[in-house]
């Protein structure tokens, strides 16, 4: 694939200038030396309709060009057009485009990740709408759960969750939303890692707004969603957008059972039917701290090693079906709680949970009381961190429902409460905490109905027309 520019002035100054930043002359030329070709007009590649998607690992696609970590967070390096379907087989009537661009990751150093976003047609310059960024639960290291794979048309993402949040995304955008489905995850599937969700969170509402062809409004109202692990994510973006992204309007996010303490997750489901999750997790976070890789590399077995390895290649249904009531102390020399309480371990457990910081946004927060993946118990105590904080929060503690039916479930009163995030209403119904389930609320079955119509339309392929719930 050839990337080709047109270098212009004014780009160059929206790149090293973004944000209103004063201008690094000595980053301009170290990128000029460089031959960064994105600092003129991003490149952009039209639809090419026939072709089946190459994975990210294998799309030079995501490759960002020499030079890209002297932009600012949030510029745009590259875009195309892409056609989206249903299950990567039932085309959908929408055209989106996937924005590669600069962001952060959890350390500090430039990175790159890719967004999906889908513009309602009838936005134009003169009807700026608002715009949602939509945390897929990715759960995987695999790049063949990235949501900029998996949502696409002809992908082989058999097993990816994101493939079935489109019901979701085809509802936000039915409310004349604009949608941002970063790969939260970054290019190499870090799942469970701290802090950079929410930089490639943040940094893919930045480009979304930056993309000139996608005239989307700089003043834009924003606000995040996402469930279990893109729920996580989600919270991280939300604790981190005022340091990190404070010139985005972010009026509100949905916290959909969000992975408060995955140290405590691990020991839930280590030998049950979903064990696989937090072997995934344990699979990804090897890679980015080294004292976790060095307790694994000497206290693994061969064998325990060599399956870590293939969960990197496992969509998450492919790796819960491969682990089910698996447990990973088999594979360890020593008895496995005396592996958790090492320091090392221990370390990493304390640095990805969430509760560091507190949001500045309203949160809506979603939790089953009777959740067999997250215990209610870590949500209720970052909850109460949140509030004793001063975050607004409300807290729907659901005593009916469990884990997979509560996302769908509470999808009505989620769009219900972005829409009042949206028109600026007043938190009238801050509720620390409800019991009240919502299969026993009228409201969710209209939305329910609604939300019907809409994957018909998916599923059948038919265009899903603006129609606010």
């Amino acid at each position: 694939m050839t990337w080709t520019t047109h270098r212009r002035a004014d780009w160059i100054l929206n790149a090293f200038l973004g944000n209103n930043a004063p201008m690094d002359i000595g980053n301009l030329a170290s990128a000029v030396e460089t031959g960064a070709e994105w600092i003129g007009r991003a490149p952009h590649e039209e639809l090419q309709a026939k072709a089946r998607p190459s994975l990210p690992t294998k799309d030079p696609f995501y490759e960002p060009p020499p030079g890209y970590q002297h932009a600012t967070p949030g510029t745009v390096l590259r875009s195309r057009d892409v056609e989206l379907a249903f299950l990567g087989l039932i085309p959908q009537r929408t055209m989106a485009t996937q924005l590669l661009y600069r962001t952060t990751d959890m350390n500090g150093r430039p990175e790159a990740t890719a967004t999906t976003v889908i513009v309602p047609a009838d936005v134009t310059p003169d009807r700026p709408c608002p715009v949602l960024s939509y945390q897929c639960a990715i759960d995987a290291v695999s790049s063949r759960c990235f949501p900029s794979y998996a949502l696409r048309r002809r992908a082989q993402a058999i097993g990816s969750l994101a493939q079935l949040e489109y019901l979701l995304i085809a509802a936000a955008l039915a409310e004349g939303w604009a949608v941002s489905i970063p790969d939260h995850e970054g290019r190499t599937g870090m799942w469970g890692a701290p802090f950079e969700p929410g930089y490639f969170i943040l940094d893919g509402v930045r480009a979304a707004l930056n993309a000139e062809r996608l005239g989307l409004s700089s003043s834009a109202p924003v606000a995040l969603w996402g469930y279990s692990g893109g729920g996580l994510a989600t919270a991280w973006a939300a604790e981190l957008c005022a340091d990190y992204a404070p010139e985005l309007d972010i009026v509100g996010a949905v916290l959909g059972s969000p992975v408060g303490d995955l140290g405590h997750t691990f020991r839930r489901l280590n030998g049950t039917y979903l064990a696989g999750l937090p072997a995934m997790v344990i699979a990804a976070l090897m890679h980015i701290y080294p004292d976790l890789n060095r307790v694994i590399q000497e206290h693994a077995s061969d064998e325990g090693r060599a399956l870590l390895q293939r969960l990197e290649s496992m969509t998450t249904a492919g790796a819960v079906l491969r682990m089910v009531k698996k447990d990973v102390g088999v594979y360890l020399d020593r008895p496995l709680e005396e592996i958790l309480t090492m320091p090392e371990v221990q370390h990493v457990f304390d640095s990805i949970r969430l509760g560091a910081k507190v949001p500045t946004p309203p949160v809506l927060i979603v939790q089953a009381v009777h959740d067999y993946l997250i215990d209610v118990e870590d949500i209720d105590r970052l909850a109460d961190a949140y509030s004793a904080g001063g975050a607004d929060v409300t807290y729907h503690r659901d005593a009916f429902n469990e884990h997979l039916l509560l996302h769908p479930l509470s999808a009505p009163m989620a769009l219900r409460w972005l829409q009042d995030r949206y028109a600026r209403r007043p938190l009238s119904d801050h509720l620390i905490r409800t019991k009240w389930p919502t299969m026993f609320n009228p409201a969710t079955y209209v939305g329910m109905a609604r939300l019907a119509v809409i994957a018909a339309k998916v599923i059948t392929g038919k265009a899903v027309q603006h129609r606010p719930l």
